[in-house]
């Protein structure tokens, strides 16, 4: 008889289904290494034509309205509109909003709306002037997105030729803390290299790592003719004594009021030891010393001295006091023993003065970098168990996804949608546990995914130690008691870095933007340290007489990247060294020639693309 038709088919995709999924991976890895400084007009405009390749048909605001919003896009773009144009659009994307099926149509004229709204001077001025205003003066995306904009490319292409003290030299032109950024950098710099267009992101971090164990010791340059100033720093850590080390080099002499033992603030007493090796921390330190800066320990700032003296012994005061002190639960049993904040324990822990954990179990509440350097360090000091106690999901986790993973390879548990509710005490006031309330996720509100309680009852985690890491507060008492504006716990200075009420007084890093990162706090250095500068009357300015590297010209083929290794986990749980490996001489030379060179190819010779000096 006839071959009967099957009912249904094993489908299998073909070769134009393969390309789109191909063609949805590059797009992803573009928008990854997107650069800083586009127009928002035509990145809008882009995106609402894509969205409209995705349109099904069906009803006609995603069908029709998409394809209308484009072309009046199209229209702006063309310098061809009028504001009765912009008004038509701001229209037509909420008619879309309320009248489109599915997300598709109305999350497209939803982003289109907000354009409009949060861009508007750009949308004018393509109408008025037919231009943008936006200039893309960013062309090497890493030093844009470096916040003390470090010349990347130029000690990369360095370490690809083997001149690792001259890579040394190079990073500190704008950062004095090359050997610690190699271990502890949020890098930043990576999250748009061009690179991605290709494969992945250059190891930035793992570089300035590899090029810091390989130059040995490199000292510092000369310092300028001594101008005769005299400069008091409050706070001896990365902000401070980054400042410091510039306006050394200017030609002033700077004194460090540091209230610990030790310089280095968090870096010392905050960071563990296993991710940063206090040896090589003082490589840094060492380093900055040697340009003759001045140090007096054990000095507290409203205690041991105050502002008003220092202001009339020196011709500027900086300050630069981080952020110090813990953030409270404000639950009741807080004040009991064994109850102690992150902040504390690890600077215990930094000054040597172990608590002995052995054979307890330890709760940490919080998700941050900081409640991960506490559970591993209390894993380090002998604790039984050791428990992460945290609001939200590990997705919504602030902390590093490495230092989570590092965590939990090293038996860490972490309890997540659980809020703390009472802490359990026991007749002799010490902590026996902590209660907490089950919570679900929840709406996502300004970005981030709030929670709300299950309405289950509260479960009982026994607990010796509880050490509490919900954040850090800035110790800013003597200074609002001096007349410097304060607000919301933060010292508020002017876009410069003073105070328009209190000449010659500065303030940078943690204490004027909040708890951050180092980098950050050395960013801010630079800004101050030019701005006292200038404000003592003079122009000195930081360069570096590195010769770079002829330009590589062989061409870029796809490459892995190399990532860090890390010492076993069942091994490094017994001491506090090192966990992080460095690469290889061959790694970090082929990880080095995946650089595309940004600063000389495409728009990077175009605008000169360094900046020598500052």
């Amino acid at each position: 008889g006839t071959p009967t038709m099957s009912r249904l088919e094993i489908t299998s995709p073909n070769q134009a289904q393969l390309m789109i999924e191909e063609l949805y991976k590059d797009l992803e890895r573009r928008i990854e290494s997107s650069p800083p400084g586009l127009c928002p007009v035509d990145m809008t405009r882009a995106f609402v034509e894509m969205c409209h390749t995705h349109t099904c048909g069906k009803c006609v605001p995603c069908r029709v309205g998409l394809w209308q919003l484009k072309n009046l896009l199209t229209d702006v773009m063309n310098g061809e509109a009028t504001m009765e144009t912009l008004k038509l659009m701001e229209e037509l994307s909420q008619s879309i909003m309320n009248g489109a099926d599915c997300a598709i149509g109305y999350e497209a004229a939803h982003t289109v709306y907000r354009s409009l709204k949060d861009c508007r001077e750009d949308y004018e001025e393509h109408v008025h002037q037919g231009r943008c205003t936006c200039n893309y003066t960013q062309p090497v995306p890493c030093v844009s997105l470096c916040p003390a904009h470090v010349d990347i490319p130029g000690y990369v292409s360095l370490v690809r030729e083997g001149r690792y003290a001259d890579a040394i030299r190079l990073i500190r032109k704008d950062n004095p803390f090359p050997t610690t950024c190699g271990f502890i950098c949020e890098h930043p710099c990576e999250a748009r290299c061009r690179r991605n267009i290709i494969d992945d992101a250059v190891n930035i971090r793992g570089l300035k790592r590899f090029a810091a164990d390989y130059a040995g010791n490199v000292p510092p340059p000369a310092c300028a003719a001594s101008t005769g100033k005299k400069i008091a720093i409050i706070g001896g850590g990365p902000g401070g004594l980054s400042a410091a080390y510039y306006l050394q080099l200017m030609g002033h002499q700077t004194t460090v009021f540091e209230m610990l033992p030790k310089l280095g603030g968090m870096l010392r007493y905050g960071i563990p030891n296993y991710r940063l090796p206090k040896e090589r921390l003082d490589d840094d330190i060492n380093a900055i010393l040697e340009t003759g800066v001045k140090v007096e320990y054990g000095k507290r700032i409203g205690t041991d001295i105050t502002i008003q003296e220092l202001r009339k012994e020196y011709d500027a005061v900086l300050i630069t006091i981080g952020a110090s002190t813990d953030k409270k639960l404000g639950i009741e049993g807080e004040s009991a023993e064994g109850v102690i904040s992150a902040v504390r324990f690890l600077r215990d822990v930094g000054k040597n003065l172990n608590p002995d954990l052995s054979g307890q179990e330890v709760a940490v509440i919080g998700g941050g970098n900081v409640s991960m350097d506490a559970v591993r360090t209390a894993k380090r000091l002998g604790a039984k168990k050791v428990s992460i106690l945290y609001r939200r999901r590990v997705a919504d986790m602030t902390a590093l996804p490495g230092e989570i993973e590092g965590a939990v390879a090293e038996g860490i548990e972490v309890k997540t949608l659980m809020a703390p509710a009472r802490i359990d005490v026991d007749e002799n006031n010490h902590v026996r546990g902590v209660y907490v309330t089950p919570q679900m996720i929840s709406k996502i509100k300004g970005g981030r995914a709030s929670v709300r309680a299950t309405g289950e009852p509260d479960i009982f985690i026994p607990c010796q130690t509880l050490i509490v890491a919900i954040g850090q507060d800035i110790e800013f008492q003597h200074f609002e008691e001096a007349g410097l504006p304060v607000n919301r716990g933060k010292i508020q200075t002017e876009r410069y870095g003073g105070f328009d009420n209190m000449p010659g007084v500065f303030a940078g890093g943690d204490c004027a933007s909040g708890p951050a990162s180092v980098i950050k706090a050395i960013a801010a250095a630079k800004v101050v340290a030019a701005n006292i500068d200038e404000y003592l009357g003079f122009r000195h300015t930081i360069g570096c007489d590195v010769v770079l590297p002829e330009p590589d010209l062989r061409d870029r083929i796809p490459c892995g990247r190399v990532n860090m290794t890390e010492r076993e986990a069942c091994e490094r749980v017994c001491d506090f060294e090192g966990v992080e490996n460095c690469m290889t001489e061959a790694e970090a030379r082929q990880e080095a020639s995946r650089c595309l060179g940004c600063d000389h190819f495409g728009y990077g010779i175009f605008k000169g693309g360094r900046e020598n000096r500052w």
